[in-house]
Order: structure tokens, then C-alpha cells, then sequence
């Protein structure tokens, strides 16, 4: 909530909307390894907290029982109890489990798995309610989703790297390349960053692979899967599930919703962006969160491959984002606010950037950019804030074409349509 008209930022400043009481118990897994230090809680008491992201490294575990009847894979009878006949004559019958070994498919799927690291500015409000800001690292996964003639391209999820200003991504062999972000969708909560064919030895690159995608749309519950991902930011580790349900409507941090797998794989902090695998090891899902309190046990969830395939391929067009020289930045001249999920339900608008004001010598104002419009994707990418919209504006100059996908109100409710507009240059006194 603005405390005055001075607090309305422009597009080429931070914009900030009220927090809203969260709808579920739902964290990212991005973890951060700040200079403050955390206050531990005694033994005996699990941390109640849902982390929805990106916290250092995380995987999926759990216990998976199948025969070999339904799989390639060797399996290892075991039989428990004592067959004998007691003193009353009555006997005891046995118990057998096959225990499933994964470490082929693990095998299989492990070069295209990577560890994602970065550095970003975390802001916090102090005792008297001062804005604070402090460098931190954190720590994500990614899956290795193509290779172009000069790139190698990731998928992971938008939290794991926004507000990022020094990525690095370490490969199966542990060998480290520094990485870019290539595109970003805010809605969805996945993007793609890239790593430069050059800057990775040729030992490495005939070690790693593109992964394999499956099709998550034919996932049953029940179903065996497997997680592989940064857990804690130790490096990749592996962990054993089910799908424990299907097309799970959970909202984020913002209120946003979003439909998952829900798994009872184990998710650690620092396992977003990291691969949900089937037994064949074909990528079948993308880790983005968990659920976790004293009463909460093996509930984690990704966002099903086949969903994301579509929005991946857009962004893998994007141009690598490389940063400008602030008197090189686009600058598009609005004022706005956010729009959230529960703004969005309360005046039934739809969630995005709400355009209050076009300057009258800014590049909008040249375009069919109206106010009272709302913003929902910036050159293809969704965005949900001011601040998305601005961080994306400083990778674009001045000069550039940009597409922006509006909602207009006509006739009681909203048209989508798409808003062509070239970028203006930054103002020497840096207002909008």
C-alpha cells in the first residue's frame, strides 16, 4: 500500500504491493545463505515453514516398492518374518517386498541435471520498519533442455534466478560456467538461462546431455518417479516417490495459482528447477515446492512437463540477457501498480501491472498504450510487477521494439490484446 503519491513508482522504479495473507502452506526451494544469522530451533521441533522457490539445493526422496514384472530393471526380493511353525503349530506367514534399484535410470538422467548458484540483493524491513537490503547466496537446480550452435540451454524456475546478478551453473562433473538469464515467465514460474558453448571445456561437454522429456499428461497416481537436484546446495543428490496426485491447484507467495504433480518425493531447500524423472528416464516434471509443518509429511510438488514444454520453447527464443549501461536502457514512461491475485479477485481484474499514467514525453505515450490498461507480458514474457517489468527493461535499449500484452476494459470486462512499442531513452534525471 502507497503511504503517498511519492511512493507510486514508475516503470523504471520499485513498485511495491500490500503482502497478502498466503492461501496454503507453499515454499520455494532457492536457498539463501545470508550474513545474518538464522536463530535455530531446539531439537524435536520441524520448521514450520512453507519454502516456495528456490532455497539452497533440494531433490525428491522417498521409499518405492515395484515389480519386475512392470519394469526393466533387475529387482531384489527380500523376505521378512519366519516361516516356521510356532509352538501352537500355527504358522507365520512370510513377508516379501522387491526393493527397485534406480541407479541405471539415475545413470541415465544425471548429465542433464545441473546446480544453479547466484547472488541477489534480499530486502527486508527492519525494527521500525525501515527497508534493509543485504547481499545473499543462493542455490537452485536446473535441467539441461537444448544446445544451439553457441549456447547450452536451462530450464529452471523464474524464482531461482530473478533479482540474480551473478549466476554460475555447475555441470555432473562439477566443473562451473558462468551462466545468463535467457527469458523468464513470472505467471508460470519457469525460465531459461544459458550457458556459452565456449565457456565450457570440451571434457565437460562430452559428459553432459540434453534431457530427455516425457509426457506428463499420461501420469497415473501412484506412479514411481524419481527427483535428482541440488539438495542444500551440497550438490546433486537423488531421492525416490510416487505421484501422490494429479493437477493440484496450489497459490504461491503472490496468491497466484498454479497445477502441479504432488509427489511424497522429499523437497529440500535449493531443489527448484531440478528434474522429476520417470522409471524410463524421461523428465516428467520440474520441482518447484513443498509443504512442510509438524503436521505435514511427503508432500511436494512440480509442474508438469507438458504444461511447461510450450512456454520453455518460447523462451528459448529470447535473446540472452546481457546487462546495459544504465544511459543505454529502454525506458517506456508509465506509472502502474500491481494488480495481485486477491486484488485481482476482489475488483475482477486481472493480475498484472495497472497502468495510472502515461507521460506525456515517454515512449507509451507514442503508442496505443491506454491508462486503465493492464500489462500482462512484457516481449512475450509474463509479468505480474513493476519490478519485473523494470529488471526486465534493463536488458533492452533504447531504440528497441518491444510487444506488450494488455487487458482492456471495454464494454464491462477485459479484451487481451498486444501494444506495440519502441523503448525511449532514460531520462538524465532518472524519473519516468
Amino acid at each position: 500500500m502507497y503511504e503517498n503519491e511519492n511512493e507510486r513508482q514508475n516503470i523504471d522504479e520499485t513498485s511495491s504491493a500490500p503482502q497478502q495473507p498466503k492461501q496454503h502452506d507453499v515454499s520455494g526451494l532457492k536457498h539463501r545463505k545470508s550474513s545474518k544469522s538464522l536463530a535455530r530451533k531446539t531439537a524435536g521441533i520441524v520448521a514450520a515453514a512453507v519454502l516456495f522457490g528456490a532455497v539452497s539445493g533440494g531433490v525428491m526422496t522417498g521409499v518405492s516398492y515395484l515389480g519386475e514384472r512392470y519394469t526393466r530393471i533387475p529387482a531384489v526380493s527380500t523376505t521378512v518374518g519366519n516361516s516356521s511353525s510356532d509352538t501352537s503349530g500355527t504358522g507365520s506367514s512370510p513377508v516379501s517386498n522387491t526393493v527397485m534399484d534406480v541407479s541405471d535410470v539415475v545413470e541415465q538422467a544425471m548429465p542433464s541435471v545441473v546446480a544453479i548458484n547466484d547472488t541477489m540483493t534480499v530486502q527486508q524491513y527492519g525494527i521500525f520498519g525501515l527497508p534493509e537490503t543485504y547481499q545473499a547466496q543462493s542455490s537452485g537446480s536446473g535441467i539441461i533442455i537444448d544446445k544451439t550452435d553457441s549456447e547450452l540451454l536451462i530450464a529452471t524456475n523464474n524464482h531461482v534466478v530473478s533479482g540474480a546478478t551473478d549466476l554460475t551453473v555447475t555441470f555432473s562433473d562439477d566443473n562451473t560456467a558462468s551462466a545468463a538469464v535467457k527469458g523468464t515467465d513470472s505467471a508460470t514460474d519457469l525460465a531459461v538461462i544459458a550457458v556459452k558453448l565456449s565457456d565450457i571445456s570440451s571434457d565437460t561437454l562430452s559428459k553432459i546431455k540434453v534431457a530427455s522429456l516425457g509426457d506428463s499428461d499420461n501420469l497415473k497416481a501412484g506412479q514411481q518417479v524419481i527427483a535428482i537436484g541440488n539438495a542444500l546446495g551440497y550438490g546433486q543428490s537423488v531421492t525416490v516417490g510416487y505421484v501422490s496426485a494429479l493437477n493440484r491447484e496450489i497459490s504461491d507467495s503472490n496468491g497466484v495459482e498454479h497445477s502441479y504433480i504432488q509427489t511424497d518425493a522429499a523437497i529440500n531447500p535449493g531443489n527448484s528447477g531440478g528434474a522429476l524423472i520417470d522409471l524410463n528416464g524421461n523428465v516428467i516434471g520440474i520441482n518447484a515446492a513443498k509443504t512442510a509443518s509438524t503436521e505435514v509429511e511427503g508432500i511436494g510438488y512440480a509442474i508438469p512437463i507438458s504444461k511447461a514444454g510450450e512456454i520453455l520453447d518460447n523462451l528459448k527464443t529470447k535473446q540472452t540477457r546481457e546487462a546495459l549501461d544504465e544511459s543505454a536502457q529502454g525506458f517506456l514512461g508509465i506509472q502502474g501498480t500491481n494488480i495481485d491475485a486477491n486484488a485481482s479477485k476482489a475488483y475482477g481484474m486481472p493480475v498484472g501491472i495497472y497502468v495510472y499514467k502515461i507521460l506525456d514525453d515517454g515512449a507509451a505515450a507514442s503508442s496505443d498504450l491506454k491508462e486503465k490498461d493492464i500489462i500482462t507480458k512484457f516481449d512475450g514474457q509474463s509479468v505480474t510487477t513493476m519490478d519485473e517489468l523494470k529488471e526486465m527493461l534493463t536488458y533492452y535499449k533504447s531504440g528497441s521494439t518491444v510487444t506488450l500484452t494488455v487487458q482492456s476494459l471495454e464494454n464491462g470486462t477485459y479484451q487481451e490484446h498486444d501494444v506495440t512499442v519502441t523503448l525511449g531513452s532514460r531520462p538524465s534525471d532518472n524519473k519516468s
